[in-house]
């Protein structure tokens, strides 16, 4: 039981923290009338999972993400039925998270950023929204196939998923929100009630995690550590 206790209470922890602190930067950044910005939010984003990674790579792997937790079952790095635990906690700590926030931030400007919910720029069609969120996960999943999965990863901890994300929402947040992760958008959309542009915070981060999932495991991992697909 504690194989699978572990490593779930770490995707909670790590995807409720991301989600509270990258969602309540957001909150925040209305709250105090652009006092946080573009760059404060996008370093909050890029410490929380930089944090978050490195004190859970070693329980849970840190997936943190319902992508990459897709692109690591292509890659045969988990199983299905521990995939589908560690989603359904990814999602429920995305909730949790979302209404701890609501409870705790100013009303107004929960209400106003729909508890930092990601939003699509009005002059971006559905297409090129999910376009840019597939894009940019795959320098996401990149970078934990790079850094965590391989055997070749250089020991650096999270700071390369971080930097990844701080990169992503500098150039993605205005346009997409650079969520790259299905549960970023999901626990707030959830507790506010606000749907809008939501299919493209899922159909984009997977998309992407499958296409960098591909690029690595038939090509950037080395031969010994690709899974046998023939099986």
């Amino acid at each position: 039981m504690n194989r699978t206790v572990r490593p779930l209470a770490a995707e909670f922890l790590g995807t409720f923290g991301l989600v509270f602190v990258g969602a309540g930067a957001v909150v925040m950044d209305t709250a105090t009338g652009g006092g946080v910005g573009l760059i404060g939010v996008a370093l909050a984003n890029a410490m929380v999972i930089a944090v978050m990674v490195t004190a859970t790579m070693n329980i849970s792997g840190a997936h943190i993400n319902p992508a990459v937790t897709v692109a690591l079952l292509f890659a045969k790095q988990i199983d299905v039925k521990m995939a589908g635990l560690y989603i359904a906690t990814q999602l429920l700590a995305g909730v949790a998270a979302a209404f701890l926030l609501q409870a705790v931030l100013p009303p107004l400007a929960t209400d106003a950023t729909n508890l930092g919910t990601p939003r699509i720029a009005g002059d971006l069609t559905m297409l090129q929204a999910i376009t840019i969120e597939a894009t940019l996960t795959v320098f996401l999943v990149s970078a934990v196939f790079g850094t965590v999965v391989s055997p070749e990863a250089p020991r650096v901890g999270g700071f390369a998923i971080g930097m990844v994300l701080l990169f992503a929402i500098l150039v993605g947040g205005p346009l997409t929100g650079a969520a790259l992760n299905p549960v970023r958008a999901f626990g707030p959309a959830l507790v506010a009630q606000n749907w809008e542009g939501h299919m493209a915070y899922w159909v984009g981060p997977i998309a992407g995690a499958l296409v960098a999932a591909v690029v690595w495991v038939t090509v950037l991992l080395p031969k010994k550590e690709r899974p046998d697909r023939s099986a």
